[in-house]
Formats: C-alpha cells, sequence, structure tokens
C-alpha cells in the first residue's frame, strides 16, 4: 500500500523547511517556500511537486497566484480547501507586511508613495474598487478604506459616506484612488465629475482633497500631478 510522500521522506537536499533552517528562507525557491506551506504531498506527488503545480495555475508569477480564489487553488489534484487556505493566507501577510510599510512611515509625502501603498493594496482585485485614504493634518495616513465595488458612480461613492467615515477618524485630508484591472490609466469624465463632487462637498467641510489617484498594473495616474485637483 501506498504511503504519503511527505518531506521527510525526501533526499535530505531536497528538504525544504531543513533547508531554510540551514540557510534562511531566502535561499529557497518559490516552489519550496509553497511547499513548506503544503506540509504534505499525496500517494503520486510530492508537496514540491503540487508547489510546483500550484505556481504553474499561476502562471508562475506570484502576483498572478495572489489573484487566484480558494476555487482555482483547489483545481490542483491533491490541494483540497485546508492547503488552498494556508496559500492565501501566506500571501495576504505578504501583501500586508508590504502595504504596512507606508503605514509605519506615518507621512504620505507624495503620489508616488501613496500609489505604491495603493497598488499593493489593491492590486489582486479583478473588479473595480474605489477607496480614500485617510489623513491628519500632518498628513499621517489614519487608515484606507474601500467604499464601494463593482464600478465609479455618484450612487456607489456617495461624498456623505466618505465625509462621515473622515469625521470618525478625525481626518482632515483625503486621497481618493480607484483601480483599473484593464490596466488603463486614463481617467474617464466620469472619475473627473466625481472627483469634483467630492472635492466640492469635503471643502464645505474643511477637508481636503489632496489628490485621486488611478492605479493599475501598469502605474499610476496622478489628478494632483496632472493639473486636475
Amino acid at each position: 500500500m501506498e504511503t504519503k510522500s511527505t518531506i521527510k521522506q525526501w533526499a535530505k537536499d531536497d528538504r525544504p523547511r531543513e533547508k531554510l533552517i540551514a540557510l534562511g528562507p531566502d535561499k529557497l525557491s518559490n516552489s519550496e517556500l509553497l511547499a513548506i506551506l503544503i506540509h504534505n504531498g499525496t500517494p503520486k506527488k510530492s508537496a514540491l511537486d503540487l508547489a510546483r503545480e500550484v505556481l504553474k495555475l499561476g502562471q508562475d508569477s506570484l502576483n498572478e497566484l495572489g489573484r487566484l480564489s480558494l476555487k482555482d487553488l483547489t483545481k490542483v489534484k491533491g490541494i483540497g480547501e485546508a492547503k488552498a487556505v494556508t496559500i492565501a493566507a501566506a500571501l495576504e501577510l505578504g501583501r500586508r507586511r508590504q502595504a504596512g510599510d507606508m503605514l509605519q512611515k506615518n507621512l504620505a509625502r507624495n503620489s508616488k508613495e501613496i500609489a505604491g501603498f495603493l497598488q499593493e493594496k489593491l492590486k489582486d482585485h479583478k473588479h473595480e474598487v474605489f477607496a480614500v485614504v485617510f489623513l491628519n493634518q500632518a498628513s499621517k495616513i489614519l487608515a484606507m478604506e474601500i467604499i464601494s465595488e463593482g464600478g465609479i458612480t455618484g450612487t456607489v461613492a456617495d461624498p456623505r459616506i466618505i465625509l462621515k467615515k473622515a469625521l470618525e477618524k478625525d481626518a482632515v485630508k483625503l486621497v481618493l484612488c480607484h483601480n483599473h484591472p484593464s490596466g488603463s490609466l486614463k481617467p474617464s469624465q466620469a472619475d473627473e465629475l466625481l472627483t469634483e463632487k467630492i472635492k466640492n462637498a469635503a471643502d464645505f467641510m474643511d477637508i481636503k482633497v489632496l489628490d485621486h489617484i488611478i492605479v493599475s498594473d501598469e502605474g499610476y495616474y496622478s489628478f494632483a500631478d496632472e493639473g486636475l485637483m
């Protein structure tokens, strides 16, 4: 009777956990790190074999892998829900660590820094979302919150909701943001009209809208940098 192929049964040089302990995590390949998360293989495949298949599903790109759903991950035979959850959790921790660097810096000094923060937070959304970064008087980031999902309209990005949240967070500055999953960075007329609508409403409450940033895999577009604010 066949038994599961576990990491302990591999040749010593092929054991990712032992390799990590001996050499450090930076010496492991993406597939070896994934194999540690997967832990056990199947009767016919090792954890490393499964890891390679998972990476292939994500086109050998961690960015693409991060966009996959739990259902997508379980398409690999041998990756059940529990393994898929472990992989998804690890990828989310990676995203939060990278995005957290911006929060630790405290100050939002320019559009490039805020765009990098927003790209990291929004890059794995397959549909359009509208988000707001809330800042205090010293331009310290207090929070980033997704306000709506599925498109940019005056209905889903209601200025009253945004300003209510700003008051709750004691924010006096805002950076509006939405993503373009298609990759295009060109703002639409609707984007411009919505920006003006929110900016005018915020002015009445002495809250300043600093920028509206569009992000995609191709880069970012800053309304402020382009003189549209």
